[in-house]
């Protein structure tokens, strides 16, 4: 297992062509799906042969950033996962933000504390200007999380989707944090979160 970050709590590795099971089981999930797909599961075929082969890909073409599999630490238990990698339409050290829980992981505190401790690694060792983050209006959920990691509200905007997902007409919110306002918060938050 080649470990990426680890905090207080959770471990977070890269994720091999092993992991099928685990992703398929966690997209088959309508509630995990609700605000991505309207609910609709991901086909088997498409997590082999497009989701985790780019995924995979992510570790060969930019160092540091990709997506990784989530376990609680004591357990080993897979618990979701977390994508940090640069943004497609932007520079480099622009980076995007992203997780996705099994259900029995939710209300934890692993999607805060991961995401702190990835926008410390970004910023502290990765050369991240900006960590942004986007989700629907109406998921409060995800929105709680990319506060208590810091970020805060940039636009408001209206993406398509290729499906129609429950209350995607009030449109969805990119939260952001700059390297400057992370080094000027109170105890920059996340680095208490890295296991160094």
């Amino acid at each position: 297992m080649e470990v990426f970050l680890e905090t207080k709590r959770l471990v977070l590795r890269r994720f091999t062509m092993d992991d099928v099971d685990l992703v398929v089981a966690l997209d088959s999930d309508p509630e995990v799906m609700r605000y991505i797909t309207g609910g609709t599961p991901t086909p088997r075929e498409e997590i082999v042969d497009f989701y985790l082969p780019a995924w995979l890909s992510y570790y060969e073409r930019f160092a540091g950033f990709g997506f990784w599999a989530a376990q609680a630490k004591h357990t080993g238990e897979f618990l979701g996962w977390f994508h940090f990698r640069p943004s497609p339409q932007g520079a480099l050290d622009d980076v995007e933000l992203g997780y996705r829980l099994r259900r029995s992981a939710w209300g934890q505190g692993y999607a805060s504390e991961a995401s702190r401790a990835l926008i410390a690694r970004g910023f502290t060792e990765l050369g991240a200007r900006r960590v942004f983050a986007s989700t629907m209006v109406v998921n409060t959920a995800s929105r709680r999380v990319m506060e208590k990691a810091g970020l805060r509200l940039v636009r408001l905007y209206h993406a398509e989707w290729p499906v129609r997902i429950e209350g995607d007409e009030q449109g969805d919110v990119e939260d952001a944090l700059t390297r400057e306002e992370w080094l000027t918060s109170a105890g920059r938050v996340g680095v208490e979160e890295l296991q160094l």
